[in-house]
Order: structure tokens, then C-alpha cells, then sequence
């Protein structure tokens, strides 16, 4: 009777797949409930064929710095930031920062830098667009992927200004793109218990939505696993799928499941997610998110074995090589901080899929 109860849940939702109909709250409800891993993943990967998908899997040559670890908000799911008194906190100047990034470049010739932060009082607007300036000036063919949306906001209060403002001079200086970082979960109930000195919502997606409008593509983003209900989940997916319906500016979804360790949640008993629970997301991520290209499986938060079973159940990008990864292994990540080209190449092959090298916008540099 359970096999029949769940052919029944998933059955009329594989008909809306194979029909191109668009999936609502209460199908992506059902799907995050099923327990039919392999029938939800085997959905997900017709969902991604179904919309151009193919065997090919992307990755880029990337590498991960950071200017500052100071941060003004304690968030309670967070191991990274420190306050400026702390011995472990740094604020990097332009200067150092560039030396490091030219160095690592003549080492890895890596075609993205990814960089995230906390939110430093200390510091105002020019901090951060001198360092673009001398960052794109040094390396003038490397992909600036630099900000998340909480760090937009931040500067803007300091700056009292506008966030298309922050933006214009961000872009003017040489942005390239944005991560995803700072949504969390969109939900009042759940920001309230995890990040109450954090943004609203709405002024993470304004600063999407800006940046989108000046032709700053981004990324968005999920954390899932501490206090979030299912419900929560799916209205988070969906408030994201509304976005980019008003301004197709996401490039990619990454879901992050929790990291519990050296942070208050450790102390109240939290656990890391299960595999169950990474693959269920990624698939329900793929068939709720129609409009977002790609779904990334982040081998640095699921470790590279359970990464290769994403695969299949809709993800098709990787994220990369991700060298000096800090903030997932600061909360207890135990993947490691890098992988090379040919070890990502060699990954993609054994799960039966295409090694596809791409730049930062999607655009193939090398297929194996």
C-alpha cells in the first residue's frame, strides 16, 4: 500500500513534467515529503532532459579569496565571522590582496575569483571598488565574482546611499557577476531564529533585481537543514523561480545544506544533513526551478561520492576546482579545499556524464 500511495503522489506531477507544465507550492510540498528517492530523482533527471538538457557537466577553474572576516552581524548558523578584537580576524588591504591573487594566478591560471564577506563596519564603499579597480587592472581577463546581496545592502548603509548606487560603483570598477550568498531561508519565522540582525528578504532580492536590471548576472542560493519546515523550503524556491520570471538574471541555484560545527546549533544538538536529504533538495530544486539554467551539485558541502549521485538527479554543474574554501570549512566541511581540473575531469567521467570547463557565464572553454 506505501508503493501505491507513492506512485499516487508522484504520478500526476510526472504528467505535468512530460506535458511542460509548471509546477505550484503543493506539488513541490509532495515532492520534498516523498520518500521515493530514486522515482524523485529519476523525475528531476527527465525535468532537466525535458528543457535542453544533456549529458554534460560543468565546472569552472576558480579560486576562492576573501578581503575580511570581520563581521557586524552574528548570524547563529555562522563559523566564519569574527569581530575586529578577535585573534583569527583579518581585513586585507587592495594591495595584499592583489599580490596574493596575482601569485595564485601564476600557479593555477584560474579564469574566476569568488569572493564573500563579512559585513565590516570598518570599512566604507571605496574599500571595496579600489580593490576591484586594482584586482581588474592586474588581471584584466579574470572573472570578478565578488558580493553577495547582504554585502550590498551593508555598504549602502554605510554609505547612505541607493543599492543601484553601490552597484553602478561596484560594476564602474570592475564586478563581473554576483554569488548568491545571504538568502538563507526567505521566511520571517526562520531569519528570526537564525540571522535576526540579517536583512530582510526584500532587500536581498531589490539588490538582485538592480543588478539583473544593469546587466550584473548572479547566482541564488538556499541554506536548508537547521529550523526550516518543507513548506518553507518550496516558498523559498518558488519566490526565487518569480524572480527570474521578472528579469532572468540567475545563472545558477546552489544548494547548501548546514554545516553545524563551531556554531550555536552544534551546541543545541544539530546534526549535518543527510545524503537523502542533499539529493532531495537538488532534485526538487531541478524540477521546481524551470526557469534557472543550472543547478550546481557543491562537492566542497556534499563531499565528491554524493556529488556524483546529484548528477542524476538534476544537477549538471559542479561549481570547480574552489581553491582555499573557508566559510563551509570553518562550520566542520570535510571535502577539502580544491580539486584540479583533472580530477574534476575524471569525477564527471565516472558518474557517466561530459566534463564540460566553462567560463563564469556558461561559455564552454574545453569538453572532454
Amino acid at each position: 500500500m506505501a508503493v501505491l500511495d507513492t506512485l499516487d503522489t508522484l504520478a500526476p506531477i510526472r504528467e505535468k513534467i512530460l506535458a511542460g507544465e509548471r509546477l505550484d507550492f503543493d506539488d513541490g510540498v509532495a515532492l520534498m515529503e516523498t520518500d521515493d528517492l530514486l522515482a524523485l530523482g529519476d523525475l528531476a533527471d527527465l525535468a532537466r532532459r525535458q528543457r535542453g538538457g544533456g549529458d554534460e557537466v560543468f565546472f569552472v577553474q576558480n579560486i576562492n579569496l576573501y578581503q575580511t572576516n570581520v563581521c557586524r552581524v552574528k548570524c547563529k548558523f555562522c563559523a566564519f565571522a569574527k569581530t575586529r578584537k578577535q585573534e583569527d580576524a583579518f581585513t586585507l588591504t587592495a594591495d595584499e590582496f592583489v599580490e596574493d591573487a596575482v601569485r595564485q594566478h601564476e600557479l593555477l591560471g584560474f579564469t574566476e575569483i569568488h569572493t564573500v564577506n563579512g559585513e565590516n563596519p570598518h570599512v566604507d564603499l571605496e574599500y571595496y571598488a579600489g580593490l576591484l579597480r586594482k584586482l581588474k587592472e592586474a588581471l584584466p581577463d579574470v572573472h570578478l565574482k565578488f558580493y553577495t546581496a547582504s554585502e550590498i545592502h551593508h555598504m549602502s548603509r554605510l554609505e547612505g546611499c541607493s543599492h543601484e548606487e553601490v552597484l553602478r560603483t561596484l560594476r564602474d570598477s570592475g564586478l563581473d557577476s554576483m554569488p548568491g550568498g545571504g538568502a538563507e531561508i526567505f521566511a520571517d519565522r526562520v531569519r528570526a531564529l537564525i540571522a535576526p540582525g540579517k536583512e530582510h528578504p526584500d532587500e536581498w532580492f531589490d539588490v538582485h533585481d538592480i543588478a539583473h536590471r544593469l546587466g550584473i548576472t548572479t547566482q541564488c542560493t538556499m541554506l536548508y537543514g537547521h529550523v526550516e519546515t518543507y513548506e518553507e523550503r518550496v516558498d523559498h524556491m518558488l519566490r526565487l523561480r518569480d524572480q527570474q520570471d521578472r528579469t532572468s538574471g540567475f545563472l545558477s541555484f546552489i544548494p547548501l545544506a548546514f554545516h553545524p560545527e563551531n556554531t550555536v546549533f552544534e551546541r543545541r544538538g544539530f546534526r549535518f544533513t543527510t545524503g537523502a536529504d542533499d539529493l532531495k533538495v537538488i532534485a526538487v530544486a531541478r524540477l521546481l526551478l524551470d526557469n534557472i539554467p543550472h543547478v550546481k551539485a557543491y562537492w566542497i558541502m556534499m563531499g565528491l561520492p554524493l556529488a556524483q549521485v546529484a548528477l542524476h538527479f538534476g544537477a549538471d554543474d559542479v561549481q570547480g576546482t574552489v581553491v582555499r574554501e573557508k566559510i563551509f570549512q570553518a562550520a566542520g566541511a570535510s571535502a577539502g579545499t580544491e580539486q584540479k581540473v583533472a580530477e574534476l575531469v575524471r569525477f564527471v567521467r565516472d558518474a557517466g556524464r561530459i566534463p564540460v570547463q566553462r567560463d563564469s557565464l556558461y561559455n564552454e572553454i574545453r569538453r572532454w
